[in-house]
């Protein structure tokens, strides 16, 4: 079975082909900057050179064939037809409450979505392009939708719900829906198989973190609490969004800087976070600035791994225990100082790692001493794996 995955922002399209007997990746690639004219284009296939090329690509629909005739091409591509594709799996951020599970996609499933661009208006309505373009493309193909929010289906309602009136909830759908959700179901069940146990019968933090964050609590497999709520804004110091703040002060600042809704929301969501702090969103500078001696690099710093200290406090507090921690993405697997500095104020639960493991990069690796009573590892997260067995599976 051949499984292609198709991830679709909205002016990119990143995209990866499974052969799902042992979840090889057969090609890869991605289109950046669709709607120009410049528009370019990287892919791999299995055992040939990368392409790169730049061409005019001015919609999704254009972008997903060009991928297609790579994929497909006598030269660079690994099969000779996209009638070896068996299934199109897609990731769509948002599933709001009216999806727990990946779906087949018919023309209803179509509507549902359509219905929830609202809860997710940067992403929503650029995953519903690609699925209409791949449709358009391969029509005979059936195509699945993989959901971020899907794995947080499982939190408790005393946990998704927010303090608001009851009727606000019903009525708008006002709760915490949670994301990277299909990271968080990879790296937990990667470290249960690296630790021999069965999912099942572990509690297990899972830390993502990228340009955005987000922690989750996963008890016995499943999701029962994360960091990021109604929207990727709450939770986490991030690289330009700020995390929790007191709703108050959101108040307070629209009033003293005579802010409209947009410019309030522009502030917390990019202008904020280790940039608002720093001046810099990249952790790398501020590393480096931390080592010239910059002190709101320091500050930007404390404030991020402090955060990210207080949710592994508070989610341990939560599934009463914890037997791994699990550092992924991009800064979770890259920057040995920040899982020292959160790691190294854990004792109080008997966390130890060991200085010369944390300092690899990019690997699954254990990170935890043989007498540490919690587990910690690095895992490089595969959303894209996650996406192509559910939609093996749905078939």
């Amino acid at each position: 079975m051949k499984i292609f995955v198709l991830n679709c922002g909205s002016s990119s399209v990143k995209y990866k082909l499974y052969a799902m007997k042992n979840e090889e990746v057969l090609a890869e690639g991605q289109v950046e900057r669709i709607g120009q004219d410049n528009a370019v284009i990287s892919h791999q296939s299995r055992g040939k050179e990368k392409v790169l090329k730049t061409m005019s690509i001015l919609e999704h629909t254009v972008a997903i064939k060009e991928s297609l005739r790579l994929v497909t091409h006598p030269e660079h591509g690994i099969i000779a037809s996209t009638d070896e594709i068996d299934a199109v799996g897609h990731r769509v951020v948002h599933g709001g409450e009216s999806f727990s599970d990946s779906v087949l996609i018919d023309e209803r499933i179509k509507q549902i979505l359509d219905s929830l661009a609202s809860l997710a208006p940067l992403h929503n309505p650029a995953n519903v392009l690609g699925i209409r373009a791949a449709e358009k493309i391969m029509p005979k193909t059936p195509q699945v939708a993989v959901f971020d929010t899907a794995f947080h289906a499982s939190i408790p309602p005393h946990a998704y719900l927010y303090a608001i009136p009851y009727s606000v909830y019903q009525r708008h759908k006002i709760r915490r829906y949670g994301f990277h959700g299909t990271s968080h179901k990879y790296v937990t069940q990667r470290a249960a198989e690296m630790m021999g146990r069965d999912l099942r019968e572990l509690k297990i933090i899972s830390c993502h973190l990228g340009n955005g964050g987000s922690i989750t609590a996963v008890k016995q497999g499943r999701s029962v609490d994360t960091s990021m709520g109604f929207t990727p804004l709450e939770g986490l110091v991030m690289g330009t969004r700020s995390g929790d703040i007191d709703p108050g002060a959101i108040f307070y600042l629209m009033e003293q800087e005579d802010l409209n809704l947009f410019e309030i929301d522009s502030m917390l969501n990019k202008h904020s976070g280790l940039y608002g702090v720093a001046g810099v969103s990249d952790m790398r500078d501020i590393e480096n600035g931390i080592r010239e001696g910059d002190k709101l690099c320091q500050i930007a710093f404390d404030l991020y791994e402090y955060r990210i200290r207080k949710y592994i406090g508070a989610y341990t507090a939560a599934m009463d225990g914890v037997d791994a921690i699990v550092f992924t993405a991009g800064i979770g697997e890259n920057v040995p100082l920040v899982r020292k500095a959160i790691c190294s104020k854990l004792g109080f639960l008997g966390v130890k790692i060991d200085p010369e493991k944390n300092e690899k990069r990019s690997v699954d690796l254990e990170l935890s001493t043989p007498d540490s009573r919690v587990k910690v590892f690095t895992v490089a997260t595969d959303e894209e794996v996650i996406i192509a067995r559910d939609t093996a599976k749905i078939l």
